[in-house]
């Protein structure tokens, strides 16, 4: 098993790509903290992990804020309570905002900077101290859009080019501690997120023919396909790689 005995943490993991992931790192040996606003989808989460594991309990739900500092510590300590280490952090929580800059309020870019920024700063500035002792994992999620852009998502591809930068540069500050600092830069992938973004447009049958057309493979990605990204990143399948951006995109930045 990959991941025997690790104790993770994996943020937004009450859906999607997050929930994909935790149900993988616990198939690998891990034990892993579900933390989510929605603390009724981390339940169910934990409910059906520890269920497929004949009533073990390898996975504990932690309803949290990921913006707010105080909900951050909590969980840490909560954590730390419970499993006595961090070995791994998956930075996944985000949310979009899908609309030209002008529109975007002030608020709104507050919120959406605190969430999916503002969370990778505070989970690693607690995490960290417990992960330098394990000589443990960062794997941030990061984006496609954070590279190359995205039409009228302007807010979104700044915090993910922010986090790409950021996790360069933890990678270097870390890199003495025997602290690997990754993150992966999917393009489209089909979770709930993105399921309620194509609901919004005005003609979604056309919006998920664009995109796949989008994708040279033909098709979105599944949070299963992600997790295994994240899965290589948090394990010592990658233990000499620190400091990269993994474009995991069924190569929709070829440009082609």
């Amino acid at each position: 098993m990959l991941l025997k005995g690790k104790v993770a943490i994996i943020t937004g993991a009450g859906s999607g790509i997050g929930e994909a992931a935790a149900k993988r790192f616990v198939s690998e040996g891990a034990h892993v903290v579900i933390a989510d606003w929605n603390g009724e989808e981390a339940e169910r989460v934990v409910a059906e992990m520890n269920a497929a594991a004949s009533g073990a309990q390898r996975a504990l739900a932690v309803k949290a804020d990921v913006s707010s500092e105080e909900q951050v510590k909590r969980l840490v300590e909560q954590t730390l309570f419970a499993w006595g280490s961090v070995d791994i952090l998956f930075n996944n929580a985000a949310v979009v905002l899908p609309k030209p800059l002008e529109e975007v309020t002030e608020d709104e870019w507050t919120r959406t900077l605190d969430i999916n920024l503002k969370s990778v700063f505070l989970m690693i500035k607690h995490c960290i101290p417990e992960i330098r002792k394990k000589q443990g994992h960062i794997v941030n999620m990061a984006s496609l859009n954070g590279v190359v852009g995205q039409l009228q998502n302007p807010v979104y591809a700044a915090s993910k080019g922010a986090i790409i930068a950021m996790t360069k540069s933890l990678a270097l500050d870390y890199a003495k501690d025997g602290v690997r600092v990754n993150c992966i830069c999917p393009a489209g992938v089909m979770t709930p997120l993105l399921e309620q973004w194509i609901g919004q447009q005005p003609d979604p049958a056309a919006t998920v023919q664009a995109l796949a057309e989008m994708h040279p493979l033909g098709r979105c990605a599944t949070s299963e396909e992600i997790a295994q990204a994240a899965l290589y990143l948090a394990s010592n399948q990658s233990k000499f790689v620190t400091g990269i951006a993994l474009t995991v995109d069924g190569g929709a930045s070829l440009g082609y």
